[in-house]
């Protein structure tokens, strides 16, 4: 997600809000196991099946806690729908992106893609936002950068799993830092899915007709657990909402790197993918990176920034 650009007021560490955050990122982090243990479905149908369920569990959300006025609101908003759906493109991008690769043993390069997530970001913040960057932020994103140098000549192949993750995250990101805080996080997911879901039921539809769908095929267990992908899929984002109200930025920054490091344990001793000396090295980079990232918000978010003078990237 983009960085803040305004520094966290003063909040004491909310025990309900920091188990919220750990619960989400733990979530998140089991996504590996998860998705694999569908993979008879193919990851295109699992995909299909993720973006119907989410609009399906959301839709039923907005109804029960009562947030219909501001779904029609936003969807009478053409300026927002419109970013809304841009959003929606991008994390369908992100999703199929993510689900291929644990389907197909790239399991390790996904965990890549969200460990140098927070360098794109900080990246797209220059490039997009015109945010300034202080001397440590340049320093990680060069070594992140150097890092993927080293990874693709060591590996003998770009890292474009772990390279469309981070982009296509970060400009989801972008995405939704353009829409502000003017829509509540389970209605952007509807809106967000309202315009893909009746492309993934034609898409499912189709599969069902040439009989080269697995939902009914492959017994009631993979049904349910495709059914279950938009459950599995909103709550945790619920989750994330519910802690970032209650918890530092700066916590939050920290505990984000247990979904990454949680696939990257999955991908090499669960599922032994390859990691070759130099891989093994580039990823070393990136843990380098991501630890002047965070020491640098860190000592950050405890400057007062003097009134009067632009704040620079969180």
């Amino acid at each position: 997600m983009p960085a803040n650009t305004q520094r966290d007021s003063p909040r004491q560490l909310d025990p309900r809000g920091l188990w919220l955050a750990v619960g989400a990122y733990l979530i998140w982090g089991s996504f590996p196991l998860y998705f694999k243990l569908l993979s008879a479905a193919g990851p295109f149908e699992i995909v299909g099946h993720r973006v119907l369920w989410t609009f399906v569990f959301c839709l039923i959300g907005v109804v029960v806690w009562k947030q219909t006025g501001q779904l029609r609101q936003v969807l009478r908003n053409p300026k927002l729908f419109a970013g809304l759906t841009a959003a929606g493109v991008l994390v369908s991008a992100n999703w199929t992106i993510y689900v291929w690769g644990v389907v197909n043993n790239h399991i390790v390069d996904t965990a890549l893609g969200y460990f140098i997530n927070p360098l794109v970001t900080v990246g797209l913040a220059v490039l997009v936002l015109k945010e300034r960057l202080r001397p440590t932020q340049w320093a990680a994103v060069g070594v992140g950068g150097l890092a993927v140098v080293v990874i693709t000549i060591g590996y003998g192949q770009i890292p474009w799993v772990a390279l469309s993750l981070a982009f296509s995250f970060g400009l989801y990101g972008l995405a939704k830092n353009k829409v502000g805080g003017r829509v509540s996080p389970l209605v952007g997911l509807t809106v967000e899915t309202t315009v893909l879901a009746p492309i993934a039921l034609v898409f499912l539809g189709w599969l069902q007709l040439a009989g080269t769908a697995a939902f009914l095929a492959n017994g009631p267990w993979l049904a349910s657990g495709l059914v279950a992908a938009g459950v599995v899929t909103a709550v945790p984002l619920l989750m994330f909402a519910a802690a970032a109200g209650r918890i530092p930025l700066s916590a939050i920054g920290l505990i984000q790197f247990l979904t990454p490091t949680i696939q990257f344990a999955f991908g090499v001793w669960i599922n032994h993918e390859t990691m070759p000396p130099a891989r093994w090295f580039g990823f070393g980079l990136v843990w380098v990176a991501l630890v002047l990232l965070t020491i640098d918000s860190l000592g950050a978010a405890r400057k007062p920034v003097p009134s009067g003078e632009p704040e620079v990237m969180n």
